[in-house]
């Protein structure tokens, strides 16, 4: 059985601290404080799905805040955000393309949901962690035509 993400994350600060990486290092060390935030407040363990979603936000959360920085004109701040984001990335699934959502959202629509919240139910938890939800979400309303 492979190793869960969680002590994928664990063995990566262990080499990054060992190589001494600093950045990696303060990126690991404070998404594993989030990861274990997460599971005091879910009460338990974390499993490879709640190490994903944890991922999933403080990767968003490092594109955001590039952005924002790029916007502020400050480049070497948004860079080193990105470098960030990159580095928490590599734990998650490969994205998928927006051709591909495309074509889960019309699997669903074929398959008989109708309404947006039906969609988006089962939509999400296919792309969780893989694709941004507003974009899934402006995707489906192209699909039902609204």
């Amino acid at each position: 059985m492979s190793k869960s993400l969680k002590a994928q994350l664990e063995a990566e600060l262990t080499s990054a601290r060992k190589a001494r990486e600093k950045l990696r290092t303060t990126v690991l060390s404070s998404t594993l404080a989030e990861l274990r935030n997460a599971e005091i407040d879910a009460g338990g363990p974390a499993d490879d799905e709640m190490v994903k979603r944890v991922l999933t936000k403080a990767v968003k959360q490092r594109r955001e805040a590039a952005d924002q920085m790029r916007a502020g004109g400050r480049e070497e701040l948004a860079q080193r955000e990105e470098e960030e984001a990159e580095i928490l990335g590599a734990f998650l699934p490969p994205p998928l393309s927006e051709d591909e959502v495309r074509g889960i959202v019309q699997e669903l629509v074929a398959g008989g949901a109708s309404q947006m919240g039906a969609v988006m139910g089962q939509l999400m938890p296919r792309i969780q962690g893989r694709f941004d939800g507003k974009e899934a979400n402006r995707i489906v309303r192209e699909e039902l035509g609204g």
